[in-house]
């Protein structure tokens, strides 16, 4: 049906220097019946996968903490950031991509995850997909100290913090990535930690 409200695609590539930015402009079928051409700057970096970590026996979670350049530039005074692990995914499945992510940024082997959301990051301007999942974590799981890769130049600082403490964190607004807030949420109303 919308191959009848949108036609004439046209991509002129703006940089792709790390990821791929194109101006899009096409012609739209409005509802009254008038064609109209609309211009998109649409950003495309690929999908991405984020999971909650959390221990039940403990009341834990893990989150980590990492500068975000676009976020100093955006009224983020110091720049860093409270988040779920999350990576983008690299030709792999989301499911792999949060097992692989959460070994390299905080330090935990999972076996099994728990797919919950998917969801569009930013849908007016960017392609990502978003994968959620949850994933139960032993102490016994710990295979290396975490903190990302180092040929990424990523410096994480894992927290292992009370469930109870994010969720206060949240409620101060001291946790400002969406992606985290949709997991505590998640975790809140489905009583993931009781």
């Amino acid at each position: 049906m919308i191959d009848e409200q949108v036609k004439n695609i046209e991509h002129t590539l703006l940089s792709d220097n790390y990821y791929t930015l194109n101006k899009v402009s096409f012609d739209y079928l409005m509802k009254s019946g008038e064609w109209v051409n609309q211009m998109r700057e649409v950003y495309d970096r690929g999908d991405g996968a984020g999971i909650l970590l959390y221990n039940k026996r403990k009341g834990t979670i893990i989150l980590t903490k990492q500068f975000r350049m676009p976020t100093y530039l955006n009224d983020n005074k110091d720049g860093f950031l409270v988040e779920i692990a999350a990576g983008m995914l690299d030709h792999d499945s989301p499911e792999a991509c949060v097992i692989r992510e959460t070994e390299e940024e905080v330090g935990y082997r999972l076996k099994e995850v728990k797919k919950i959301y998917e969801a569009y990051s930013s849908p007016g301007v960017m392609t990502e997909k978003m994968h959620f999942f949850i994933g139960e974590y032993r102490d016994d799981m710990k295979v290396n100290d975490g903190g990302g890769l180092e040929s990424e130049h990523e410096d994480i600082e894992v927290l292992e913090i009370p469930f109870k403490e994010a969720v206060n964190m949240l409620n101060a607004g001291e946790i400002h990535d969406t992606r985290t807030i949709v997991l505590l949420q998640y975790a809140l109303i489905h009583k993931l930690l009781e």
